[in-house]
C-alpha cells in the first residue's frame, strides 16, 4: 500500500521563500554548513566501423552519446558522491553509474556505503582511451556494486576491503533476472552476483611514489534462479603502474573463474554478462593480460593545452581449448582544450563483441574464422 504524505501542500514559490528565511536566520556556523557541488558532462560521438557496409557508404555516423550529472555534497566528515547518466534508450537509457555515502574517519581512512567502485585491479581505469581495455567488458575495470568499502591511503601503502551484497539491483522480484541496463558489466541472466568480498593492497615506492605495485583478490557467490543453489566466482590480479615525467605505464595480469550451479544439461563453461541494455556470453574461466602506455605533450595550439598519445592492449586467454581467444588494441590521442576533452581512437578487435563480432558469443566460444575488425571513433565531451 502506498504511504500517503500527511504534510500540508506548499507551492514551489512558498518552498523557495521558506528556504531563504531558514538559511538567513539559521544559527549554524559557516564552516558547519553543508557544501554542495553540481557538475556533469555532455558527449557526442562519431564512428566509422569496418564491418558495417552501409555505414561506410555514408561516411560514418555522428550523434548523441551521453549526458550526465554529478553531485558532491559534504557536511563535516560525512559526504556524498553520485553520478547519474542518461544514454539513448537503445543503450539502456538512464541509470546510476555510481553513488555512495562516505565517512572520513581521519586523513588516511574512510568508509563508503552504496554503489561504489569495486577494488580490483588498476583504478580508476586500466586504460587511457574512450573504449577502456578488454578488462572492462568482463566486469573487471571500473566496476561498481552495492555494498560497503573501507579505504586506507598511507604514504607507502594503500589498501581496501569491501563487502558487496550484490551488483546494481534494479528489480527486487524473487525470481527476477538482473537487468542489463547498467553502466558496468555484471553477471546477468539466470545467475546473480551475491555476497562478494574484495581485498586490494598497493605498495608505493620511488621518488614521489611513482611506482604502484599491487595485488587484488575477490570471491563471491552466484545464485541461480532455477536451481536455487549458489555457485561461486573468484579472481586474483597482479598489477603495476608507473608515472615518470610525462609517461604513464599500466601492466596487469588476472586469473578469473566462475562456477555457476546451473540446471542439469546447461553448460557451465559460459555465462551471461550485461551492460548498456545488452547481454552477451563470456567464457566462465579465463586469464586476461593488459598493457597500456601513454605520453602527455603540452602544447599551445589555440585553446588546446595538452595532447595525450596512448596505446592500450588486452588479451583474453580462455581456459577451454576449443574456444577462440579474444584481443583488443586501441591507439589514439586525447585532446584537452579547457573543459572540452576529445578522444580520437582507432580501436581494433578480434573475437570482440563490440568490435565486429556477432555480439552473442565472441567472448565465449568465439569464431575461428574471425577477422580483425576496427572502428575509427571520435568522442567530444564537455565537462562542467
Amino acid at each position: 500500500m502506498k504511504r500517503e504524505n500527511t504534510l500540508p501542500k506548499l507551492s514551489f514559490f512558498n518552498l523557495i521563500i521558506a528556504g531563504l528565511i531558514f538559511f538567513s536566520f539559521s544559527p549554524v556556523k559557516a564552516q558547519e554548513e553543508p557544501q554542495i557541488n553540481v557538475g556533469g558532462a555532455l558527449r557526442f560521438n562519431y564512428n566509422l566501423s569496418s564491418w558495417k557496409d552501409g555505414q561506410k557508404k555514408r561516411g560514418g555516423d555522428f550523434g548523441y552519446d551521453m549526458f550526465r550529472v554529478n553531485f558532491d555534497a559534504s557536511w563535516k566528515d560525512i559526504y556524498l558522491n553520485a553520478e547519474y547518466r542518461l544514454y539513448s534508450q537503445a543503450f539502456g537509457g538512464g541509470f546510476l553509474k555510481q553513488g555512495w555515502m562516505g565517512y572520513r574517519i581521519n586523513e588516511e581512512d574512510e568508509v563508503q556505503l552504496g554503489l561504489s567502485q569495486v577494488p580490483f585491479g588498476i583504478q580508476q581505469y586500466n586504460s587511457h582511451n574512450w573504449f577502456f581495455n578488454l578488462t572492462y567488458y568482463m566486469g573487471l575495470e571500473d566496476d561498481h556494486d552495492m555494498g560497503v568499502k573501507f579505504l586506507h591511503v598511507g604514504d607507502d601503502f594503500e589498501y581496501q576491503l569491501a563487502f558487496y551484497k550484490n551488483s546494481e539491483e534494479l528489480q527486487f522480484g524473487g525470481t527476477t533476472e538482473s537487468s542489463p541496463n547498467r553502466y558496468s558489466y555484471d553477471v546477468v541472466g539466470r545467475n546473480k552476483e551475491i555476497n562478494q568480498v574484495n581485498g586490494k593492497l598497493i605498495y608505493k615506492f620511488g621518488e614521489k611514489s611513482i611506482n604502484r605495485l599491487g595485488v587484488s583478490a575477490q570471491y563471491g557467490g552466484l545464485y541461480n534462479l532455477d536451481t536455487e543453489k549458489t555457485g561461486d566466482h573468484h579472481g586474483i590480479a597482479l598489477h603495476y603502474e608507473r608515472n615518470w615525467g610525462r609517461w604513464n605505464l599500466k601492466a596487469q595480469a588476472m586469473n578469473v573463474a566462475h562456477n555457476p550451479e546451473n540446471l542439469p544439461g546447461e553448460s557451465r563453461e559460459t555465462l551471461q554478462m550485461g551492460a548498456y541494455g545488452f547481454p552477451y556470453s563470456i567464457a566462465a574461466d579465463f586469464n586476461i593480460y593488459s598493457l597500456a602506455v601513454s605520453r602527455n605533450i603540452p602544447v599551445e595550439l589555440g585553446p588546446i593545452s595538452n595532447l595525450q598519445f596512448y596505446n592500450d592492449f588486452g588479451y583474453m586467454d580462455k581456459k577451454v581449448d576449443r574456444f577462440e581467444d579474444s584481443f583488443m588494441n586501441v591507439t589514439g590521442v586525447l585532446i584537452t582544450a579547457g573543459q572540452l576533452y576529445t578522444y580520437i581512437d582507432y580501436a581494433a578487435g578480434y573475437n570482440h563483441s563490440w568490435l565486429g563480432g556477432n555480439f552473442v558469443d565472441d567472448f565465449a566460444k568465439g569464431n575461428p574464422d574471425a577477422k580483425w575488425e576496427a572502428r575509427f571513433n571520435i568522442n567530444f565531451g564537455y565537462y562542467f
